[in-house]
Formats: C-alpha cells, structure tokens, sequence
C-alpha cells in the first residue's frame, strides 16, 4: 500500500473516532431539578438554581409520571397536563442544537402536584373575584356619572325655566290658582276642576291674556324625582285647561317644571311638604293693553 494513501485512511479514521466522540458526549442525558414557570403546548419555561429560564421541550416520547412509596422508587404513570405552573419537577433529556432540554421523562411527587394545583385553584379564585370587583366598580362609575348628568340637566331645565318666567316683567297678574299634590301624585284632583275651568273662562274675557302654569316638589326625596314630578304635575294642569277649559294653544305658555325651587313652607312638617306640592296658574295681561 501506498505510504501517502495509508496516512491519509488514518486521518479520516481518526476524524470519525472524534466526532464519534463529540455525538456522544453531545446526546449525554442531563438532569435538572427545577420549578414550572409557564407552559404553552410542548414548551415549558422552568427555573433551576442555575438556569432562571430554561426551555424544555417535551414530544410524543417524553413520559411523566409521579414518584411513590417511601423510597420514591415506583413511578405512576401521568399526562401531561399534569405539568402546572408552580409544580416542582426532575427532568432527564438531551439537549438540541438550540441548547433547549428535549425531556426524556418528567416525575414528580404528588404533595407537590397537590400544592400546585391549589396555587392555580387560588390565582384563578383571585382573578375572578378582581374581574368581579372590576365589574362593579365600573357599574358604580357609570352610574355615578349618570347620576351627575342628570342632577345637571335638573339644573339646568330649572335655571331656564327660572329664567323664561323672569321675563314677565311686562305681565300683569290678572287672577290665579294654586292646586295642591299629594306625597309622589300627579294627579289632578277633581275639586280643583271647576276652579280651573272658571278661571279658563275668566281668562277669555281678558284682551291679550297669557295663562302660566309652574308646577312645584317638596324636597322630600331625590331632586331628580321631584323635577320629575313637578313636570308631569304642570303638564296635566294645561292637558286639563287646553281639552277641558277650551284655552287655545296660543294662549298657553310653555308649562315650567320648577323642582324643589321657590318652596313657600318648611320641608321639615308634613303641612309644608304638602304647600310646596303644588302647581301654580296664572292669568297674565300685558300691561300695556292693560293700561299698567
């Protein structure tokens, strides 16, 4: 045999003798002990004592199973789904050319499940009873909010109706009406009827005459009620002048929902709630046709 060429079969032997070599020691299996910090699928993120994030890969392949006896000698098979965050676990495998532990086989103890599951059972209570705090915070928020919308849109209906009827200046009151509510009614009682309506026909032999209707609440209960019920109060003391007393549209000012303003009586005795529910009618001329 040629020198050359025989030097050359043991160069590459040689070659193959090292990588041989490295394959191995390459495939050598590793074990870790650590804890499962996340997991998603087949990838698992577990915290050593030396590696805070070390990737394991488990496949069709890896077996899991849960150590028993006293001596942990017998192993119980699991699946995989036993592999929680906070579970302490021993890891056999190899790793890839990523330098990520593809797992061989996954064990653990069952106290160690057990207190793992109990973990997960108490984030998951946690996060359902911060979702449900969450919830009735904003509920809260919400109808905090609305609330303020509508005490400012009280306001607001009141102060324009305070100032519609501060323009009257230029009226003479001709004659006038109060009809008087009960706690929470809306109701025209049907005494003050004939009142309304003689005063309806005393207010057609008036040239150029005007009929204001206010209605008024004690402040008794929320405010956002009370302009309520001073509204629909007014309202049915026109409904009752324009259908019953003939009053034309014309003649009517628009009626004003005054709220708990202008109150005439103490809120503080049953007597002077019941003064301040009311509504009150006037037969306005203008002073100048009435020569004022």
């Amino acid at each position: 045999m040629n020198q050359n060429k025989y030097l050359g079969i043991k160069f590459f032997a040689a070659l193959w003798v090292i990588g041989c070599a490295l394959s191995g020691a390459a495939a050598e299996t590793a074990n870790m002990e650590g804890l499962i910090k996340a997991r998603s699928g087949d990838t698992m993120i577990v915290q050593t004592a030396n590696v805070p994030n070390l990737i394991v890969i488990l496949n069709d392949n890896t077996e899991v199973g849960q150590v028993q006896g006293v001596l942990k000698a017998r192993r119980k098979e699991m699946s995989m789904a036993a592999l929680i965050p906070g579970l302490a676990v021993k890891i056999e495998g190899t790793y890839n050319d990523r330098n990520e532990l593809v797992a061989t086989l996954v064990k653990f103890k069952g106290n160690d499940l057990e207190r793992a599951q109990s973990i997960q059972a108490g984030m998951h209570e946690s996060q359902e009873e911060l979702k449900k705090q969450q919830a009735e915070l904003q509920q809260h928020e919400s109808q905090l909010t609305e609330h303020e919308a509508k005490i400012a849109a009280n306001r607001a209906a009141v102060e324009a109706a305070v100032a519609r009827f501060g323009q009257l200046d230029d009226y003479y009151i001709f004659d006038e009406v109060t009809v008087y509510f009960g706690n929470g009614k809306v109701k025209v009682d049907s005494k003050y009827s004939p009142q309304l309506l003689a005063l309806a026909q005393k207010a057609k032999a008036i040239e150029g005459y005007m009929i204001e209707v206010k209605g008024y609440a004690s402040s008794v209960g929320s405010t956002a009620v009370n302009q309520r019920l001073s509204e629909d109060r007014a309202g049915n003391v026109t409904n009752m002048l324009i259908q019953q007393g003939n009053v034309p549209l014309t003649r009517m000012l628009a009626p004003g929902a005054m709220g708990e303003s202008q109150q005439v009586s103490s809120n503080k005795t049953a007597e002077g709630q019941a003064e301040n529910r009311r509504v009150v009618v006037r037969v306005l001329q203008n002073k100048a046709i009435a020569g004022i």
